[in-house]
């Protein structure tokens, strides 16, 4: 562990992983971003093509911009690697949309750290095998695997480009749009099994270039100091809360929704009639969202 005194490690940029359902919680984060970083460079990190309004939206009000990655449907969280790839040396915090920054957590990583900061879990083998990869089905089906260094939830951690190449990547994943996995019973969907996955792999080969510290906070397990007044008085601990596996069709139906809601009002602050516009869009995107798992249910039910 770093002293608490070292220098923080610069930072280029913030990276925010959007897709295009994602619109409202999108806004929410970079509302929360900006609270405590008002000039740090906000990239949002296109999954699949995003509304021109919101992009507009972002770049007018929030001085936020869309990273130029290739555009096209990457599928679940996959196109978070591309800043792997991105200009040699930028230094980056990448998180997804269903978060908010909580404080300021850039000051987490210090000159003294590695290369790459990840949230330090702790967990059972079967969950990590579960919420990670199978490394026992992976040994068995001809990729050998050893159990796990570490596993991180890959909604937020610190990056620097260049220290990891695609190559790494190739025998687990075809580039194609979307992504696909080749081992696909075996790794998380998305880019979560397969990070996690290189990262243990070069590890294992003595190329141990991450740091562990606590960065994510998931409201089921404990919120006590990280209170809507903390978080407005600038007090609560510097850590990304994060919904991962906990999104509702409503805000309000969500754990902790006063933080949401805090930074949702703090958005539209800032957009011409934003009181209304707000609430219009809320009730859409319930109705979006309801209308979208009514179609994955019915496709299901037509493919069985």
């Amino acid at each position: 562990m770093t002293s608490a005194s070292a220098p923080i490690r610069s930072v280029d940029c913030i990276y925010i992983a959007a897709f295009s359902r994602d619109a409202r919680l999108t806004r929410i984060c970079v509302a929360s971003v900006r609270y405590f970083y008002p000039e740090v460079p906000i990239r949002v990190l296109a999954g699949s093509p995003l509304m021109p309004d919101l992009i507009r939206e972002l770049r007018d009000y929030w001085n936020t911009s869309v990273a130029r990655w290739q555009e096209g449907d990457y599928g679940s969280g996959f196109v978070k690697l591309e800043t792997l790839f991105g200009p040699p040396g930028e230094r980056f915090l990448v998180i997804d949309a269903d978060t908010i920054v909580a404080g300021r957590v850039l000051e987490l990583w210090r000159e003294t750290d590695p290369p790459f900061l990840m949230d330090e879990e702790t967990l059972p083998d079967n969950e990590m095998k579960r919420l990670y990869y199978d490394w026992d089905n992976l040994s068995a089906n001809g990729l050998p695997t050893p159990r796990p260094l570490h596993v991180y939830n890959t909604g937020q951690w610190f990056g620097t480009a260049g220290v990891v190449e695609r190559l790494e990547f190739d025998d687990l994943i075809e580039w194609t749009m979307p992504r696909r996995l080749h081992f696909p019973k075996f790794f998380m969907t998305g880019d979560q099994g397969t990070q996690n996955y290189v990262f243990n792999r070069m590890a294992h080969r003595g190329r141990q270039f991450y740091g562990r510290r606590t960065i994510m906070r998931w409201p089921p397990h404990g919120m006590s100091d990280v209170t809507l007044e903390a978080v407005r008085n600038r007090t609560a601990p510097p850590v990304v809360v994060h919904w991962a596996g906990l999104k509702k069709r409503r805000i309000g139906d969500m754990v902790n929704p006063e933080l949401l809601v805090f930074f949702e009002k703090y958005y539209y602050s800032r957009i011409p009639f934003g009181t209304v516009l707000r609430h219009v869009r809320a009730v859409k995107d319930v109705c979006s969202q309801w209308l979208h798992n009514k179609r994955v249910r019915i496709r299901q039910r037509l493919r069985r």
